[in-house]
């Protein structure tokens, strides 16, 4: 054989192989309603692959053979070989013939219904076992119409996967079981149509055993309280039909309050097995102290234990009666006075301002340079009007509206409003004195207004500014005398 001539019969080889890959050998035949299906006969006779040999179709009905040829329908195709269904029906469930001179074949085709609430039938789904950590390999590949496929989706659970790659493969883990469904879409004669293949992956685990390990220090001291219930709690990692269990006997029996519990286990994503037991002791006696509870875990490659010691957790140290009652009460006592100076310092605002002020010497009439050009009521800091009908004359009307003017348009100054003798027709005086605050008007009442230490007074002497008071001056000079006559 020449050199140039290997290439063409490894070609020839690959094209029979793959041919007959596709081939229908199977004599039973289960096909998915709505999803395109084929026949392909193959076979090693002499006359196959010629041209001039006639193929027939038939289908095997109760009255005989139908030959498929004579049928025109849009829905089967006969191409030589191959019979095809766009798409098949359940129909088309019967037995088929295939017919070339002396050489035949027959098939049962059983079409079942398409399920409603899932993307697979599970008829036709393949299983497949992975061993965790190993290579999990999901190849979306159809021999027959994989040429025809324009596009191939990958689903698991009938959930389409992001990683949509082809062939889907990594390292497999527990999570990654479950049923994967490659879906093919096809294009015939201006329709789509689609063809499923469906794998059943399980995950199992690795055959390599591990010596048992318990979880946490071999040695476990748990602080406990005498009449009160505990809970012990092992756990180790172990392989799936290794043993774990707990040692509480005594030389002169069990304590009946200790109870051992049920074992749990669940799978790690190594294949392996966390199991954890729980030993419950009501109602803790001295009995239970210091005495070690063990906890095994055993298989035939090792044994691994650890105890649990009870103690006695230390005593909290409580207040004494006596302590705690004065606490409390000298937090009443506390809580009381300061509500009583709260109160008295809301209804004594006034005084308590006032000996501030005198204590404190306090003076807001001291100001900074003051220029000279300014007229008298701009250097005043307050003004201080008397209400009397014989005081509000036309030659002082223009001294009170233009006080009452710094007073509320400019802000320079602020008012005192004196009501000496009760006044009835208010229509002689400015409107603007109706913005007055109220706590700024101040009346005069005869006998009771003349001590100095009198609530007028005192609410006059908030009401100015602050000044010092010189202690080489007498008492008699800040008197207002001139509202006492």
């Amino acid at each position: 054989m020449h050199c140039r001539e290997i290439p063409l019969t490894v070609w020839v080889l690959m094209f029979i192989s793959t041919s007959e890959e596709t081939c229908t050998s199977r004599l039973h035949i289960t096909a998915v309603e709505g999803e395109p299906f084929y026949l392909k006969y193959c076979s090693s006779s002499p006359e196959h692959g010629k041209k001039t040999t006639t193929i027939k179709w038939y289908k095997n009905e109760s009255h005989g053979p139908v030959d498929l040829s004579l049928r025109s329908s849009p829905r089967i195709l006969l191409r030589d070989y191959v019979l095809e269904f766009w798409p098949v029906e359940l129909s088309d469930s019967g037995s088929y013939s295939f017919q070339m001179g002396n050489d035949t074949h027959d098939w049962k085709l059983n079409v079942i219904p398409r399920s409603p609430h899932s993307c697979f039938t599970e008829k036709l789904v393949m299983s497949k076992a992975v061993e965790v950590k190993k290579s999990l390999q999901i190849p979306c590949e159809h021999n027959y119409y994989q040429q025809l496929a324009n596009r191939t989706v990958l689903y698991k659970n009938c959930e389409k996967m992001e990683n949509n790659q082809n062939p889907f493969l990594k390292n497999a883990e527990f999570k990654d079981q479950g049923y994967y469904t490659c879906v093919f879409f096809l294009h015939h004669n201006g329709k789509l149509f689609n063809v499923t293949k469906t794998f059943n992956i399980t995950i199992v685990g690795d055959h390599s055993n591990i010596i048992p390990a318990l979880l946490g220090p071999k040695i476990e001291e748990v602080k406990v309280e005498l009449g009160k219930d505990i809970q012990l709690n092992c756990s180790a990692l172990l392989n799936e039909k290794d043993i774990i269990y707990w040692n509480t006997w005594r030389k002169n029996g069990k304590d009946p309050n200790v109870h051992e519990g049920e074992v749990t286990r669940i799978r790690t994503s190594e294949g392996k097995w966390l199991a954890s037991t729980i030993l419950r002791i009501e109602n803790v006696n001295t009995r239970n102290l210091n005495f070690s509870y063990n906890c095994t875990a055993v298989n035939e490659g090792g044994i691994d234990t650890k105890s649990f010691l009870l103690l006695l957790k230390e005593d909290m140290v409580d207040i004494p009666g006596h302590v705690f009652t004065r606490g409390m009460i000298v937090a009443v006592v506390i809580s009381v006075v300061v509500v009583c100076l709260v109160t008295m310092g809301v209804i004594y605002r006034v005084d308590l301002v006032l000996f501030y002020r005198h204590f404190m010497g306090r003076d807001e009439t001291l100001t900074a340079v003051v220029d000279e050009i300014h007229s008298l009521i701009e250097k005043s800091r307050r003004l201080i009007i008397v209400l009397s009908k014989s005081y509000m004359s036309s030659e002082v009307r223009y001294e009170l509206e233009s006080g009452l003017h710094e007073a509320l348009v400019e802000r320079k100054i602020k008012i005192i409003l004196i009501e000496f003798t009760p006044v009835g027709d208010f229509r002689f005086l400015p409107q603007s004195l109706k913005l007055l605050k109220s706590h700024r008007v101040l009346k005069w009442k005869a006998d009771k207004s003349l001590s100095y230490n009198s609530r007028f007074w005192k609410n006059l002497l908030y009401l100015m500014p602050a000044k010092a008071v010189k202690p080489c001056r007498d008492e008699s000079e800040v008197l207002p005398v001139l509202l006492k006559s």
